[in-house]
């Protein structure tokens, strides 16, 4: 496991350190053949037609030069006698390309994006959180002391952010605070995006903004419009209550739009405001995300336009939804309510991990085929006969998604969740490193923080063209979400990269 170092905890405080046992080393010697096989098998199985092509391509291509000047014109004068023949031949093949083109669905181009950085005071280090919540003098001893624990093994580091209104004494939760917050990382994401891509507010027909926990009127989506001026006719949508994956709904439901309204763009933005929802009570299961959940908002623009694709960054491939709301436990294990003395919180459920494991299982099922290489799906069908038929304590075979995706941006919802999603995908720590520090660097962020994910990677210039991106989100409901982007082209770290000011720093060396 990835390991954490932190400054010293405050005065009186003790040290906790746990670490793991280290893992057993595999055989080399006994697994270096295998391994060797199995790549050759993956070639063969995904080259298997271009290999049963090759010899009557060669075959096609020798009889192709052995012709001669009268053998092309006995050719030309076959294809006079059956004219009418050739001519319908090449009406239908017409109508059938025109039909195609018209029919199947436009693509979506990820021309740029924003995360927003907070400024430098809004910093909030275990010793100031530790300060500000002794002396609000709503928390016990014992809250206290959980909320120290969590802070020392949650992942986060001693950069992360608040907004104003809870760095003040007494804190100042109120309506105007929170819609200031808002304001701050909505616009900030917006202005940044709008420098970058250069585009006219004007020319943006379609917004998507989500945020689960502050739903004021006029919506955030009117914020957003009144605050650029957008066009009249914009079709808006503002979502609340879906939890940390909204991000992804947010996008399939652009997608949706921009299958619909042509030659257009559409701004998504995902953020989630802390200010109001702030618990302030003692209720361990609630006290949770007070530890855990920091500032940030990320502004997406998507295009439909052609022309948009050589300045595009990622072209859209797959959005997969999982929903598990029919299961009570999952549906109750992420849960906003008030505690016996009347304060709201979020609380989250000890069953949490494992509804997180069956929302992913059943997501993957269906993401699977439409990703991974023909060579893995023959293995996991192999699999499955040979446990239905023959022996079901065969163990079951998980495909292999690293051959499918070269990099992942998985939630940063906490170091179990990210700990429980390198364990079950047999991911690396590469794999997992822009999780694990983002969560170090801005917490956890929300529906925006798969975005903060994909700036690291592109920070650390790892993005090449043709990469394949998983983004995977969890949220409240229980939702499971993924989203499938391809690179462009390879992608250098735009000027507002939200680690242009810390990536040298990263990534740190973690200890639990």
């Amino acid at each position: 496991m990835a390991t954490a170092s932190h400054p010293p905890p405050a005065t009186g405080t003790a040290t906790i350190e746990i670490q793991q046992p280290p893992r057993k080393l595999p055989d080399f010697h006994a697994n270096v053949k295998l391994k060797y096989v199995k790549l050759g098998y993956h070639y063969l199985i995904t080259h298997l037609l271009t290999l049963c092509l090759l010899p009557l391509i060669a075959v096609t291509a020798i009889h192709a030069t052995q012709l001669n000047h009268h053998d092309v014109i006995n050719l030309y004068n076959h294809l006079q006698y059956h004219l009418i023949l050739v001519t319908t031949i090449t009406f239908i093949t017409i109508i059938g390309f025109t039909t195609y083109r018209m029919t199947r669905p436009r693509p979506v181009y990820l021309v740029d994006y924003s995360c927003y950085r907070p400024p430098a005071h809004l910093k909030v280090p275990y010793q100031v959180f530790m300060e500000h919540s002794k002396i609000h003098g709503a928390f016990n001893e014992s809250s206290l002391e959980f909320q120290r624990k969590i802070l020392e093994r949650s992942g986060l580091g001693e950069e992360t952010y608040l907004p104003a209104a809870l760095h003040a004494i007494p804190a100042e939760p109120s309506m105007v605070t929170a819609r200031e917050e808002a304001e701050l990382v909505m616009f900030g994401a917006i202005d940044d995006l709008l420098k970058s891509t250069k585009v006219n507010p004007k020319d943006i027909g379609i917004l998507v903004v989500n945020c689960s926990l502050f739903n004021p009127t006029p919506s955030l989506s009117s914020m957003i419009v009144n605050k650029y001026k957008l066009r009249g006719n914009i079709k808006t949508f503002n979502l609340s209550g879906m939890g940390c994956s909204a991000g992804v709904i947010a996008v399939d439901l652009a997608k949706d739009m921009l299958q619909v309204h042509r030659n257009t763009y559409a701004l998504v933005v995902s953020t989630e405001n802390i200010t109001q929802n702030w618990y302030f009570g003692n209720k361990k299961s609630m006290l949770i995300p007070n530890c855990l959940f920091r500032v940030g908002c990320a502004a997406v623009l998507l295009s439909n336009n052609s022309s948009d694709k050589n300045r595009s960054k990622y072209k859209l491939l797959h959005v997969v939804r999982t929903h598990y709301g029919f299961d009570d436990t999952a549906y109750r294990c992420v849960y906003q309510e008030q505690d016996s003395d009347g304060n709201t919180g979020v609380s989250l459920s000890k069953d949490l991990m494992s509804v997180v494991a069956g929302a992913l299982k059943t997501n993957i099922t269906t993401l699977g085929p439409l990703v991974l290489p023909i060579s893995e799906q023959l293995l996991f069908f192999v699999n499955l006969v040979a446990r239905k038929i023959i022996n079901s304590k065969i163990k079951p075979y998980l495909p292999d998604f690293k051959m499918a995706f070269d990099h992942f941006c998985i939630h940063a919802g906490g170091r179990a969740v990210i700990d429980e999603m390198e364990k079950n995908l047999e991911l690396t720590q590469e794999h997992v490193e822009p999780s694990r520090m983002t969560l170090h660097r801005f917490g956890n962020t929300s529906s925006s923080s798969i975005w903060y994910e994909l700036a690291y990677t592109e920070a650390k210039g790892r993005m090449k063209k043709g990469n394949r991106v998983w983004q995977i989100a969890f949220g409240s409901g229980f939702k499971c979400n993924s989203a499938v982007w391809e690179a462009v082209r390879s992608v250098k770290p735009s000027v507002h990269n939200p680690w242009n000011d810390c990536v040298d720093n990263y990534p740190v060396e973690m200890v639990f």
